[in-house]
């Protein structure tokens, strides 16, 4: 009898050291995995990171009653991306109510009787005389950064970055800015592939980013 036990016993003893041989085989090749996954994670913390709003604590915002927003800078190889974001935008910050927002065809004119030439980037001068001219309380400017497809290997997504400003027209100042950035290559989509969000979806979702900065 005890004979056969220890021989039980040997056989049990072998099962737990091929159990252990495995489960170290099974974590050295879980490691690099796992530290792939977080150079990922914060790799796309990074590029989050910094300031993305600016009020001007001395700057009524209610005091904000008609805004002209004027034409997008335009920083992607999308010819039209700028145009796009600005019209979606100017829907989106009407809809809420809060501010009138003066038709483009309105802005264009003001801008031609202000002569201004660089309408993505106006100064302080010519946000100041748009202002007189078509009875704004503030002038909106912005720059979108991204716009359109972005690619990891077989991975593809949709992104859209923008930078906003408010120029308040009495004295040329900037009194908010703020910055988002939707979409792209999510760690799930590197993990387990797909075409992530619409474009329309994905630019909606920047705007009601910023417009929660404005308010």
């Amino acid at each position: 009898m005890f004979t056969i036990n220890m021989v039980g016993v040997t056989f049990i003893l072998r099962g737990i050291n091929k159990m252990e041989i495995n489960t170290r085989g099974v974590f050295r090749k879980a490691v690099p995995i796992l530290l792939s996954l977080l150079l990922v994670f914060l790799s796309a913390c990074a590029s989050r990171s910094g300031p993305e709003v600016y009020h001007d604590p001395n700057f009524d915002m209610a005091s904000v009653r008609i805004v002209a927003v004027m034409p997008f800078e335009n920083l992607t190889k999308e010819t039209l991306a700028s145009s796009r974001v600005r019209d979606v935008f100017m829907n989106m910050l009407l809809s809420t109510g809060a501010l009138y927002v003066l038709p483009a065809g309105e802005v264009a004119r003001g801008m031609a009787r202000a002569g201004i030439e660089k309408s993505t980037a106006p100064s302080a001068e010519d946000a100041v005389k748009l202002g007189g001219i078509v009875k704004a309380d503030a002038v909106i400017t912005g720059v979108v950064r991204e716009y359109g497809e972005v690619r990891s290997s077989t991975t593809m997504a949709n992104v859209v970055s923008l930078s906003l400003q408010m120029i308040e027209t009495q004295t040329g100042r900037v009194v908010w800015t703020a910055s988002s950035t939707k979409g792209g290559i999510t760690t799930g989509d590197r993990l387990f592939g797909g075409g992530g969000q619409p474009m329309d979806d994905v630019t909606r979702a920047a705007i009601i980013d910023v417009l929660n900065k404005l308010f």
